[in-house]
């Protein structure tokens, strides 16, 4: 530890500064009416991720609305806060950010300018995991921990010189930048492979070509060939003829598969948990059809094995069996040997199901989300259950369109599971190195290789 490192507090850096701490809008400030399709994004709780905003299912407010609450407009280099829940999630705004608002359920965190503290450094020293527990500590609340202005004011900060705060935060944010290209490439990839799969399997493009006397776009001749020329009356509309609708649990019979339920909570207690270990996928890890690991539990090898029977497969599909019940998140290479953790229903299609990502896709459309949401029972949580998922009804092309499908989409399949891989290992480089640095234990000129080998 250098002389020249001071312990401060988060309060005492916004008053040198000119910043400020301030509670969001409260409920009686901004209505559920007042929402609207379009308009300026509000970020909630639910949309502060891994040091940033979630633009995923994200509320907005008209302008009027934002112009009225102008005290909570965000600009560059804030900091949000959940007040209530996991009061340890915190975000950065970025500049494309600027002007959104802070919602309901958040505090603010403006630094103000200065030479006391850097606005990158200090959104990674209340990433460290001493600064989460502290949080959690010092949270009030009996049934739903919370924040205020004062618990946030009090968060301790060892504070370096500004010099060696801009050095940190610049190599710290080499490895986010990189984390946050990998995952924009997959979100690319993803709608590619969404967009295909619209085109042959929802719009019936293909068909619709050959109907017409148009030779179908995109695709070789023995492609085309695939596609039949017409459509034809079933309970799920038109569709290409031949093709079928059925039932999901009636194509997992088909194809050898099963449905089955996560482990109760009698197999797997919260005593069970560690902090390295098997991933168990949980309804919180699922996200745009993908096992996040932001905040992944983890069990140890030997109660993995106990639960053997709740091991994922490639190809499986892990469903969340309530709340969000329409979320699921497709099993590739990467997750096996992972488990499906309570709170989830596992689909396995078959061994000789040649599709998953098909499969994958038509049980996020539009069409079998909403079946979904429609038939789960519960009267205060939405949940479904084998029987309910076995029900979805699908449509079932020929195996040989199936199978030219998953070739043609493989690769980018392939691409986004290793994106995947390597934004993990860079995410776990970061959070080793974020403690050390931060505390002074590790001076940059030591981490200088490391970084060069994780970003090639």
């Amino acid at each position: 530890m250098s002389f020249d490192w001071t312990t401060t507090t988060l309060g005492q850096i916004c008053d040198a500064q000119g910043g400020a701490i301030q509670t969001g809008p409260f409920g009686s400030q901004l209505h559920t009416s007042d929402y609207t399709e379009t308009g300026i994004p509000v970020v909630m709780p639910t949309n502060i991720g891994d040091g940033g905003i979630v633009e995923d299912g994200i509320a907005r407010i008209a302008q009027a609305d934002v112009d009225r609450l102008s005290q909570h407009i965000l600009r560059l280099d804030d900091i949000v806060f959940s007040r209530r829940g996991d009061v340890t999630k915190n975000a950065l705004i970025r500049p494309h950010e600027v002007g959104w608002f802070c919602g309901t359920g958040c505090l603010k965190v403006r630094l103000g300018s200065g030479a006391v503290a850097d606005a990158k450094f200090i959104s990674h020293c209340l990433r460290l995991p001493e600064t989460k527990d502290w949080l959690i500590r010092h949270a009030v609340g009996a049934t739903m921990p919370n924040l205020n202005t004062g618990i946030l004011s009090a968060v301790p900060i060892f504070l370096p010189p500004l010099h060696v705060q801009l050095d940190i935060a610049a190599m710290l944010g080499a490895f986010d930048d990189r984390i946050t290209l990998l995952r924009e490439t997959n979100a690319t990839l993803e709608g590619i492979a969404q967009a295909l799969f619209k085109s042959w399997f929802v719009d019936f493009d293909p068909v619709r070509a050959k109907m017409e006397g148009r030779t179908p776009e995109g695709m070789d001749e023995a492609t085309a060939a695939l596609f039949p020329d017409g459509l034809e009356d079933s309970e799920l509309g038109l569709v290409p003829k031949g093709w079928q609708a059925v039932r999901l649990d009636d194509l997992c019979k088909r194809y050898g598969g099963s449905i089955q339920t996560g482990p109760f909570g009698s197999q797997l207690h919260a005593s069970d948990y560690v902090e390295t270990g098997i991933p168990v996928v949980m309804p919180k890890d699922i996200q745009n059809r993908r096992a996040m690991t932001d905040s992944i539990a983890r069990i140890g090898v030997a109660d993995a094995d106990r639960l053997s029977r709740h091991k994922v497969m490639a190809g499986d599909i892990v469903f969340s069996r309530r709340g969000d019940v329409e979320k699921h998140a497709l099993m590739t290479e990467r997750e096996v040997g992972w488990i499906c953790g309570t709170g989830c229903l596992l689909l396995r299609p078959g061994k000789a199901w040649p599709s998953a990502t098909f499969l994958s896709m038509t049980l996020d459309a539009p069409r079998a989300r909403v079946w979904l949401v429609q038939h789960a029972v519960g009267a205060t949580m939405p949940n479904i259950n084998t029987g309910i998922l076995g029900s979805v009804p699908v449509i079932l092309p020929s195996e040989a369109v199936l199978m030219v499908f998953e070739d043609v989409i493989a690769a980018c399949e392939l691409q986004r599971s290793h994106n995947a891989s390597t934004a993990e290992t860079l995410a776990t480089l970061r959070d080793t190195l974020l403690p050390r640095l931060i505390s002074g234990q590790l001076r940059l000129p030591q981490v200088h290789q490391e970084l060069e080998a994780a970003l090639p």
